[in-house]
C-alpha cells in the first residue's frame, strides 16, 4: 500500500498560477467597482432613474398647457373580455427591453411603451406636452392642435418622443400585431398627436377650445389617424413584470363611437400635495362638483 508522503501544507500542481489568477480576478473586480461599471451597479442606476419621483404640473386655470408635466391615464372601465388581467386606472409607462435593461444603465432606442397600474408620478410615466413648430411653453393646448409627448425617463439630458408608424410585416406590436407605439429620440412627423372630444356629436363644436385637465379625451396619431389604445387583456413581460400592451388603433362600437380603450386623461398634480395627482382627490358627488372645481382652480361665481 502506497504511503502519502505529503503533508496538508504542501502545495502541488499549478498552485502558483491559480494564486495569480485569483489575484487578477479580484483586481479586475475592484477596478470595475471603483469605476461603477459592474452590471449590478449599472442596473441599479437605470432602475433608480426610471423610478425617480417626479412632480407633475399644477393646473391653476384647469386646462392643459404646453410644457406641462402630466401622466397619461387610461381610466378604469367595465370590460367585456373575460380574460382581463389588469383593472383600475392604467398609466402609460416607458418599458425598456428586459435583456438590455439588465446589461446597461442607459436607455436604448427605440424603447417600448406599456400601461401599468400606478398613480405615483415617476420617471417612467411622467410625460411633457411639447409644441411641434415653435416654442409655445405656457400656452393653452386646444382640441385639434398638434403636440408631442416627450419623456426623459428620469435622465437629465435625454428626451424621447412617443411615436408611431404604419404597420408592416416586419414592424408591429408584439401581442396583437397592430400598429405599434414606441419611443424614439428622432424628431419627425411621426411624433405628432392631436386630442379630440370622446363625444362625436360635440366634437366639431369643441374644435379649437382649450383642453381641460383630468378629463377624458381621445389621443390620435396625425400621420396614421389611429387612436392611442390600451389592451388590458394582453400582457407583456417587461423589466418591471407583467404590464398591458399599448398600440395605435381606433376601436369603434356599433354606433361608431370610440370605445373606452381609446379614452385617456392628462392628469396633473395635486396642489395640496405635490407628490400626488388629481386622481388621489376624493371624487365628489355628481350633483356637487364644487370641491373638484376649487381643487382645479376654477372660478366659482
Amino acid at each position: 500500500m502506497a504511503q502519502n508522503l505529503y503533508g496538508p501544507h504542501v502545495r502541488i500542481g499549478n498552485w502558483n498560477e491559480d494564486v495569480y489568477l485569483e489575484e487578477e480576478l479580484m483586481k479586475d473586480f475592484l477596478e470595475k467597482r471603483d469605476k461603477g461599471i459592474l452590471l449590478i451597479q449599472r442596473n441599479r442606476r437605470l432602475k433608480k432613474n426610471l423610478l425617480r419621483p417626479m412632480q407633475l404640473s399644477v393646473s391653476e386655470d384647469g386646462y392643459i398647457h404646453y410644457g406641462d408635466k402630466v401622466m397619461l391615464v387610461n381610466p378604469d372601465h367595465p370590460e367585456t373580455e373575460a380574460d382581463v388581467f389588469l383593472r383600475g386606472d392604467l398609466s402609460l409607462c416607458m418599458t425598456p427591453d428586459e435583456i438590455q435593461a439588465h446589461l446597461s444603465d442607459e436607455l436604448k432606442v427605440p424603447c417600448d411603451l406599456s400601461a401599468v397600474q400606478t398613480k405615483t408620478p415617476v420617471g417612467r410615466n411622467t410625460f411633457i406636452i411639447l409644441s411641434i413648430d415653435q416654442d409655445a411653453t405656457g400656452c393653452v393646448l386646444k382640441y385639434g392642435q398638434n403636440f408631442c409627448l416627450g419623456i426623459t425617463g428620469g435622465f437629465e439630458n435625454k428626451m424621447l418622443y412617443v411615436s408611431s408608424d404604419h404597420r408592416t410585416l416586419l414592424k408591429s406590436s408584439k401581442r396583437s400585431w397592430l400598429q405599434e407605439v414606441y419611443l424614439t429620440d428622432e424628431v419627425s412627423h411621426l411624433n405628432c398627436w392631436q386630442a379630440a372630444l370622446p363625444d362625436p356629436q360635440l366634437r366639431l363644436e369643441h374644435e379649437g377650445l382649450p383642453i381641460p385637465a383630468n378629463t377624458k379625451i381621445l389621443i390620435n396619431h396625425c400621420h396614421t389617424n389611429r387612436g392611442l389604445a390600451a389592451h388590458r387583456h394582453l400582457f407583456l413581460s417587461t423589466y418591471f413584470g407583467k404590464e398591458a400592451e399599448v398600440v395605435a388603433h381606433t376601436y369603434l362600437d356599433s354606433h361608431r363611437v370610440e370605445k373606452p380603450k381609446n379614452h385617456w386623461m392628462l392628469v396633473t398634480g395635486n396642489p395640496r400635495d405635490h407628490s400626488s395627482t388629481m386622481l388621489d382627490l376624493p371624487k365628489p358627488l355628481a350633483e356637487d362638483t364644487r370641491a373638484m372645481e376649487q381643487a382645479m382652480g376654477l372660478n366659482m361665481q
